[in-house]
């Protein structure tokens, strides 16, 4: 059998999609090893939403070619679509792809000859109007299964460069959608999540459908007990849509609600779409219908022209909301993006300190989170086992909670007591 290592840098949809050809090759026969081993074939989905993710995916590309001089290295993804030139520069790459045509990519390997030299298949992608279908069915060792139902951006962010990269929305037809979580449900898997660049989009271009939808066809699907959203922004947030969602039982009580400043003006620079006032009353529909709701984010500091006063209003802001976490970013610039070229460019120590403090307060808020539900009974799905019959999972808010067992519990549901908390990790007992 040949072997292949399929990896991804970055996202959650880049997960999915290197899990989703990893199980592509595995049906044409090939033996899928890590990233770590030497393998035949190499397919690597880069990231770009940082300079440091491209250096992250060159230097990968490189440690691929070392573990074996003789392999074809195949380079897909963001930074291919968006530096195809640079990629070729790098020594041993055989194929390139971009954002599209990663359905292709076995046949693409089985055809492909060293005299072809290196292959470029980068093509427009500001004009792709059609979802490319991809997938995964298989129990990949996981209980938790990622459904990329939605492609593309067009919201373009002063400092994002990914909707060059990912082209503009497109979203999977809902049939398709509710097929694949059939097949998962088939395949054992108990929580969905749905995923892709820009899911609070996912159906504006269809005019037919939309995210509620969505969840509406798949929510009775048997077999399906939790459905999560990998991240969704403030504006979708509605009665309407909390009243949909609060319906049936199996929505998980967790939000990643996307944020990135709590400054207005820092938010206008970014060319967020939303105010600081529409995000709080996002945040406060959720908690009027699940008061138990999580509501996680992503917060960058440091952003071109951010004030100690900037920043202090966004620090209060996230105090206010009373987040379960934070992830903080230090401003990264990236070429090709407006921010790249604002003034006032904020001094990496600066970026540091600001970064560390908001940390801080996330570790606190994250601690206050759990430290509620300590001494009550939660439901938990067990995902994975540590040594000495020790197993881990989530609850539907996203607490991680570990528990004792001499039972294989994994992929099971069962109700927790929590007994402590030791950071982000609670502990507790099987009821």
């Amino acid at each position: 059998m040949k072997s292949v290592a399929s990896f991804a840098l970055g996202c959650k949809v880049n997960q999915v999609e290197s899990e989703a050809i990893a199980e592509a090759f595995a049906e044409k026969g090939y033996r899928v090893v890590s990233i770590d081993e030497c393998a035949e074939v190499y397919v690597i989905n880069t990231c770009t939403v940082t300079n440091f993710g491209d250096k992250k995916s060159r230097q990968l590309i490189r440690r691929c070619k070392r573990q074996n001089p003789n392999a074809l290295v195949v380079v897909a993804g963001c930074y291919a679509q968006t530096a195809p030139e640079e990629i070729k520069a790098i020594e041993g790459v055989n194929i390139v792809l971009g954002t599209k045509g990663k359905n292709e990519i076995v046949e693409e390997v089985e055809k492909y000859r060293a005299e072809m030299g290196i292959v470029n298949h980068v093509g427009e992608i500001m004009t792709e109007k059609i979802f490319e279908p991809i997938s995964i069915h298989k129990l990949m060792g996981r209980t938790r299964a990622y459904i990329k139902i939605q492609d593309g951006c067009n919201q373009f962010c002063s400092y994002c460069i990914i909707p060059y990269a990912r082209g503009p929305v497109r979203s999977r037809p809902e049939a398709e959608v509710e097929n694949e979580v059939k097949i998962l449900a088939q395949n054992g898997f108990k929580e969905v999540v749905l995923t892709g660049i820009h899911v609070a989009s996912y159906g504006k271009e269809l005019h037919n459908t939309s995210l509620l939808q969505v969840v509406e066809k798949i929510h009775d699907i048997e077999g399906i007990e939790r459905i999560r959203f990998s991240s969704i922004e403030p504006n979708i947030v509605n009665e309407k849509f909390m009243e949909v969602l609060s319906r049936g039982d199996k929505v998980c009580h967790h939000f990643h609600l996307s944020l990135q400043s709590g400054c207005d003006r820092t938010l206008k620079a970014m060319n967020r779409k939303y105010s600081t006032e529409k995000y709080l009353q996002a945040v406060e529909t959720i908690r009027k219908y699940w008061n138990d709701a999580a509501i996680t984010t992503d917060i960058i500091v440091g952003f071109p022209g951010e004030t100690d006063e900037d920043f202090n209003e966004s620090y209060k802001f996230a105090q206010k909301v009373g987040f379960s976490k934070i992830h903080v970013f230090p401003y990264s610039p990236k070429r090709g993006t407006l921010a790249e070229k604002m003034d006032c460019q904020i001094d990496p120590q600066v970026k540091a300190e600001r970064s560390r403090i908001l940390i801080e307060l996330s570790d606190k808020m994250a601690q206050d989170f759990i430290n509620k539900y300590i001494n009550k009974e939660v439901k938990v799905l067990f995902e994975q086992s540590h040594n000495e019959g020790s197993f881990e999972g989530h609850t539907s808010n996203y607490i991680n909670v570990t528990v004792k067992s001499e039972e294989n519990i994994k992929n099971k549901i069962l109700r927790v007591k929590l007994t402590n908390a030791h950071g982000e990790r609670a502990f507790g007992e099987i009821c």
